[in-house]
């Protein structure tokens, strides 16, 4: 193989080996680092910036002082309960090497292509008995096209089936280029229809992941790739009655017949003090607890009567 120093090459956060809950069968999972949506919700806040970060984990942390030795900038402050000053650090990572419990972690690291390939073939044969494959994921992996479309056609190579998760919002034409003749499956996240709740809730509008989307289903009703929509019940922000109905009555326009609604499950919250960042989720919002088995059945039934079958997810 050649090398790739000439495509744009994305920080990695994790190879996930064993996933169960990115697609169809045992995956294992590349996050991307970066995205270009902004969600108040978002499950992996670690994901957003395409720039390395660090990450504090107080529960690890045995009270060496290593990492207050190491830090040159004087940065990590062992009284304060979030323990790393941001203002001060210049992200040299120094802390990290010495750390004893890995209580301070880098997320975002740079992997090659065939660093990823050599990462996920020893799963080939979980992957042959599942009928499962590798995801990329994120953050949002079409943020870095060229790279993707190389790792993806690897995989294709190994023999291995390939699903993306994406957020909607890329260039279409650069999609259909480089992603869609190495993929098996695209998983696409249909967060919020109406644009201006789109807009508040997750930074930008939504006109081009509709677009997209449109023309994605359109092309696997004639034999493409197939789409999957996939939605995120947030309490009180995507799963309102109005935002349901919306959405049902959106798909059963459009002919799509089939839809997954993601569980909100709070165990994303402590990852934004982890990387120093701060949300203003009141401690009373039911973002802060487990989704509502009987609210799912509520909003199951609404796209059931606009005969769209949901999974759940």
């Amino acid at each position: 193989m050649g090398s790739d120093k000439s495509f744009k090459r994305p920080l990695v956060i994790d190879v996930k080996g064993n996933s169960l809950d990115d697609g169809p069968g045992t995956r294992s999972v590349v996050f991307f680092k970066g995205c270009p949506l902004d969600c108040y919700w978002c499950q992996n806040p670690e994901s957003k910036r395409v720039e390395a970060e660090l990450l504090f984990d107080g529960e690890k942390c045995v009270g060496s002082g290593e990492c207050v030795k190491a830090c040159p900038e004087e940065a990590i402050e062992p009284g304060q309960p979030l323990r790393v000053n941001r203002d001060k650090c210049t992200l040299c990572f120094q802390c990290v090497d010495v750390c004893p419990s890995t209580a301070l972690e880098r997320v975002g690291r740079e992997m090659s292509v065939e660093d990823i390939v050599k990462k996920v073939t020893p799963y080939k044969p979980f992957f042959k008995n599942t009928g499962g494959g590798v995801t990329l994921s994120g953050g949002e992996p079409t943020l870095f096209m060229d790279f993707a479309s190389r790792l993806l056609k690897r995989l294709r190579e190994e023999g291995i089936h390939t699903l993306v998760e994406t957020c909607g919002l890329f260039n279409f034409e650069s999609f259909t280029e480089k992603i869609l003749p190495h993929v098996n499956l695209i998983y696409m996240d249909m967060k919020i229809v109406n644009y201006e709740g789109h807009k508040r809730w997750c930074g930008v509008g939504n006109e081009k992941i509709i677009e997209n989307f449109l023309r994605l289903h359109e092309m696997w009703r004639k034999g493409g790739v197939e789409i999957k929509p996939r939605t995120p019940l947030i309490p009180g922000i995507t799963d309102t009655d109005d935002s349901m109905r919306a959405l049902a009555r959106f798909y059963k326009e459009h002919g799509i017949t089939q839809t997954a609604l993601m569980k909100n499950n709070p165990t994303w919250l402590n990852k934004f003090e982890k990387i120093g960042l701060k949300t203003d989720i009141a401690k009373e919002s039911p973002i802060h607890e487990f989704y509502d088995q009987e609210r799912f059945e509520y909003i199951r039934k609404m796209f059931e009567d606009e005969g769209i079958e949901v999974l759940e997810s």
